[in-house]
């Protein structure tokens, strides 16, 4: 009778924790700037966008764009209506964990290079990039409790589409094991695959060196 009585304690406490670290906020994955640099970045992010626009000569070669982390998340705010005066904005770190603020939403025009649609009821949007791993993390509602969810891994391009392996998965401050992850995923990627496709103009995406890299056709 005691070792049940245990072993229901113990189930409960674990319980109890699981479900604090999933409400718990974890350390952000980028830090603050201020809103005249983050306007900056979406500026900048657009005239690099707009390079691969140009028209080309026969004999020119092909247009490499290379976006730093604070541009992508600029841009992302842009298309995700969320640039305030007062945003979020990344930063490329080995650490990847700084303090942050949050985003009130707003409405902006999108930049022209769109991106795929906004999880719904985000409240806070951050990126950042670590070599050839990209981070973002979001704070959504699940079953009516704000949860922030941080998902790691690769970007990338196939048959003109946009591809994501996660590698790193957290609710809250919680970690989840990629893999009991990644089928649910990619299942919901291929729903929404057309939001996916790439531009015309861009053969492949990619992460390197903590940068995205646009590689023009």
């Amino acid at each position: 009778m005691k070792l049940q009585r245990w072993i229901s304690f113990a189930t409960l406490g674990i319980s109890i924790l699981t479900l604090v670290l999933v409400l718990k906020r974890p350390a952000p994955v980028a830090a603050p700037l201020a809103a005249a640099t983050v306007a900056a970045n979406a500026q900048s992010f657009q005239e690099k966008v707009n390079q691969l626009a140009q028209p080309k000569t026969l004999g020119d070669a092909a247009t490499e764009v290379r976006v730093t982390p604070g541009e992508l998340s600029a841009a992302l705010s842009q298309a995700a209506g969320m640039m305030s005066a007062t945003p979020t904005a990344t930063a490329n770190t080995s650490s990847g964990n700084h303090s942050g603020d949050t985003m009130p939403n707003s409405s902006v025009a999108s930049p022209a290079m769109e991106f795929p649609g906004a999880v719904p009821n985000i409240k806070d949007y951050q990126v950042s990039m670590d070599g050839d791993i990209v981070r973002g993390q979001f704070l959504t509602q699940i079953a009516g409790k704000d949860v922030y969810l941080t998902l790691g891994g690769h970007l990338g391009s196939k048959d003109g589409y946009a591809t994501f392996d996660a590698t790193e998965v957290k609710i809250g401050d919680l970690s989840v094991p990629a893999s009991l992850v990644n089928e649910v995923l990619q299942k919901k990627l291929a729903e929404q695959r057309e939001q996916l496709k790439l531009p015309n103009n861009v053969k492949d995406i990619k992460v390197e060196n903590g940068e995205l890299v646009l590689q023009e056709k």
